[in-house]
């Protein structure tokens, strides 16, 4: 079975400690575990998204859904639900659900795509904006604090790598059945 390319062995002793305060499971889905990158990258997803929801729900009372499509227009206004569905990963019915709630709430407003007279586009209202604008430095300084172990070349280095399995993304499989097999 294949491990992780690091082993917790080689860690250093600085980071030691640091380790010891983990949970057992949690290093060994960490360093133990032949599917690791996933495990990786959920763990330090959680550690970003956990605390930056919860406080999200709590200062505006929105849930994460509602976050999601409110952050997503307000990164590009004129957006269209289904792509706020593309980037997201949610459901089409959750996000569906979500942007009524935003729309009740007067945080977004839908206008018809000019593109398309068939389609809506969504933009943030005032309120919506001030959510925006309040919200991005929180973000901003959790990821500052996450990405504070690395230099800025290594800083540099993750974002190409990622860039690099993003950009090869759309080369895997969406479903894990084999063509020809039924269950």
């Amino acid at each position: 079975m294949r491990r992780a390319p690091t082993a917790v062995s080689r860690v250093g002793a600085s980071r030691e400690k640091a380790l010891k305060e983990l949970d057992p499971l949690t290093v060994t889905k960490l360093w133990d575990n032949p599917c690791w990158l996933s495990f990786r990258l959920n763990f330090i997803a959680f550690r970003f998204n956990d605390p930056v929801y919860r406080w999200i729900e709590t200062r505006y009372g929105l849930v994460r859904p509602e976050f999601v499509a409110l952050y997503a227009v307000g990164l590009r206004d004129g957006v269209a639900a289904k792509n706020i569905v593309a980037s997201s990963g949610l459901p089409k019915n959750t996000l569906s659900r979500s942007i009524q709630r935003l729309l009740q709430r007067r945080l977004l407003r839908r206008e018809t795509d000019p593109e398309d007279l068939r389609s809506f586009v969504l933009y943030l209202t005032g309120p919506g904006r001030a959510i925006f604008e309040e919200t991005m430095p929180l973000m901003i300084q959790q990821q500052t604090a996450m990405l504070s172990a690395l230099t800025d070349a290594e800083q540099r280095q993750l974002c190409e790598l990622m860039d690099k399995l993003v950009i090869a993304s759309p080369t895997w499989p969406n479903d894990l059945e084999k063509e020809g097999t039924a269950s």
